[in-house]
């Protein structure tokens, strides 16, 4: 009789853990599904590119795009493989251009870069290029996601595969 009540007690916790879990995970969705579209008002202007994942706004802020990374560039050795052409990728997406920023859940990361989504604003229409998963998707970044920055995830893992898949950039060039 003990073993069975005790079978039961446990069923009934494990219950209720999944329970919670599917209510959390649903009011999770919910608010994803809720999030207001990009507003482009609250623009800033590029005024530097550090190198393939990182900017500098006109309001003199660091950004460092979430979700992706691309190589290091280190000026004190020899950059890594392609880190020199992401560089030169991003900057001719961004540099002295308009941009939006979106935010996902953590402000800034340990060296206090503002952590965001990067959009490039194309005035003459109500579209934008999503910077973080344009770099993926011609091969001058790959997917790093840390939790819980984690919105996009799916977005830059295709663009990831379809980058590997086409051989492109550092998909071909670095080993």
């Amino acid at each position: 009789m003990f073993k069975i009540k005790s079978f039961l007690k446990n069923k009934i916790y494990y219950l209720l853990v999944f329970v919670i879990g599917l209510i959390f995970s649903l009011l999770n969705k919910n608010s994803l599904i809720n999030k207001p579209l990009i507003q482009y008002n609250n623009t800033f202007k590029v005024v530097k590119v550090i190198d393939g994942d990182t900017i500098v706004l006109d309001n003199g802020k660091r950004v460092r795009y979430i979700g992706i990374d691309t190589p290091e560039i280190s000026y004190k050795k020899t950059p890594d493989c392609y880190a020199k052409e992401a560089k030169e990728f991003n900057k001719n997406l961004v540099l002295n251009k308009k941009v939006k920023l979106e935010k996902d859940v953590s402000e800034t990361d340990k060296y206090n870069r503002l952590l965001r989504y990067v959009y490039v604003i194309n005035e003459s229409t109500p579209s934008a290029i999503f910077i973080n998963e344009e770099l993926v998707k011609n091969g001058y970044a790959i997917v790093s996601t840390y939790s819980p920055d984690v919105e996009y995830v799916n977005k830059f893992l295709e663009a990831q595969e379809y980058a590997r898949n086409n051989n492109l950039g550092l998909w071909s060039k670095c080993k």
